[in-house]
């Protein structure tokens, strides 16, 4: 395995990459960090040549100083690379990121993999999750502890468990992650407001993208989460969509092997 840093001139990006044959690249989630795909690497190094890396703000890499674009650091972040074609694998903000791409630099993809993301400009329905409320309350008071734990009973937990209910390890993994970005204040500073959002927002773009994608979520994850999960494979011209049962927003984590499987047979077929 090869790991370093990429100097994009503003900030330095983590990244690992090991294996042969065509590239995938691995996005995290906006809560964790490349970590996340542990359970992915083994399985995955031995058919593709993987990259995985940490988003500005997140584990290795440097803190966020201002405003980020994510698709443009992931093109900075290829070129410095000299990495021409790929297959794109994004959960959360990371399936966002890979869609943006996708629409920017449509040349380089040769297959997308959205898990438990939404478009760009996707608007969300409803009340906001009365967990999100308390998260960004304690936010505003300065506990980041309280942060850190609203965050994972929001994505590793979901909307319809308790936290007794899910792997303790799985939520201790993720809590080890999520404390770098809280720390950081990444969100905030990096993705409240993001540099140069694409424009028009990927969700009236969709029927733009001609590749083959594989839609993904976890059964108990937000419902939202849900619905942008079936407006993508409606929308999205050669698009499966799979959900996997008694998982919430990071089901790789949850459920790998199936995880891996379900990738992997979707690959196979290309």
């Amino acid at each position: 395995m090869t790991a370093g840093y990429a100097d994009l001139g503003d900030g330095k990006l983590y990244y690992e990459i090991e294996g042969k044959g065509e590239v995938l690249v691995l996005i995290h989630a906006g809560f964790v960090d490349s970590r996340m795909w542990d359970g992915q690497w083994d399985a995955f190094t031995q058919h593709y040549r993987v990259l995985r890396f940490d988003m500005r703000g997140f584990g290795k890499s440097d803190p966020a100083t201002g405003p980020v674009s994510r698709r443009q650091d992931l093109y900075r972040l290829l070129q410095e690379l000299r990495i021409e074609s790929v297959h794109l694998l994004g959960c959360s903000m990371g399936g966002e990121t890979a869609i943006d791409f996708t629409l920017e630099h449509p040349e380089m993809v040769r297959s997308l993999i959205v898990v438990s993301a939404a478009p760009g400009g996707f608007e969300m329905r409803g009340d906001p999750p009365l967990l999100l409320l308390e998260m960004l309350q304690a936010l505003e008071q300065g506990d980041l502890a309280r942060v850190s734990d609203l965050q994972i009973r929001l994505w590793v937990d979901g909307s319809f468990r308790q936290p007794e209910q899910v792997d303790s390890r799985v939520r201790q993994r993720a809590t080890e992650m999520n404390r770098i970005p809280v720390k950081n204040g990444t969100w905030a500073i990096a993705d409240a407001n993001p540099l140069s959002p694409l424009s028009p927002p990927a969700v009236g773009r969709l029927r733009d993208i001609g590749i083959p994608v594989l839609v993904m979520a976890g059964a108990l994850d937000n419902p939202e989460v849900l619905r942008a999960a079936d407006l993508l494979a409606k929308e999205l011209k050669r698009a499966e969509k799979v959900v996997m049962h008694d998982t919430a927003h990071v089901p790789n984590m949850e459920k790998p092997g199936e995880f891996n499987h379900i990738v992997l047979d979707f690959l196979s077929w290309l």
